[in-house]
């Protein structure tokens, strides 16, 4: 029996379809599977929000600390899907290692551990809205942040570039010597 005439198992159709359908190694294709790499390539959509909005909105990831009379929390929220990593005394793992819950060993120990899943997210930039008094357990939990590799500033958008915009020098709508339209000749 010749190889070509061999009968074509499911193995043999897979292996078949598999070869057609994967692209050979070129630049042409990208295969990419991180929901947020767009972000991360600093050409995803970034919300303007409202001009009168305090905090406003400007934001991919922002961080929120809520402090409770027992607890205290931190989340990381995207401005889209709400909370996507969240750190709190109230956890089990934490409290155990903890004298009290919301003295100021709490407060950078929680640091450090949003520090860690942050980094092992992926998110390295964030906004904070979070004002705190220098000196404060709130600003050595921020301290702790940006130490272990936390940035609170995120990179702008990028613009999107239109071919058009390289070649154009002057716009039509700007008016040049004060007067609307060409010079008039006397």
């Amino acid at each position: 029996m010749s190889r070509s005439a061999r009968p074509l198992t499911s193995a043999r159709v897979l292996h078949k379809i598999k070869a057609l359908s994967t692209p050979q190694t070129s630049t042409e294709y990208v295969i990419n599977r991180n929901p947020r790499n767009l972000e991360r390539l600093r050409i995803a959509y970034k919300p303007g929000g409202y001009h009168l909005e305090k905090p406003g909105r400007s934001y991919w990831h922002t961080l929120e600390v809520n402090t409770s009379g027992r607890y205290v929390s931190a989340d990381v929220k995207h401005f889209e899907n709400g909370t996507i990593l969240s750190a709190s005394t109230s956890e089990w793992a934490i409290k155990q290692q903890l004298y009290k819950t919301n003295d100021t060993t709490a407060f950078v120990n929680l640091g450090r551990v949003l520090a860690h899943r942050c980094l092992q997210s992926g998110i390295t930039e964030m906004t904070c809205n979070v004002e705190a008094v220098p000196g404060s357990k709130l600003q050595k939990m921020l301290q702790i942040l940006q130490d272990n590799g936390v940035s609170f500033k995120e990179p702008p958008r990028l613009a999107n570039q239109q071919p058009w915009d390289a070649e154009r020098h002057e716009k039509p709508w700007e008016v040049l010597d004060g007067t609307f339209g060409p010079p008039r000749s006397k």
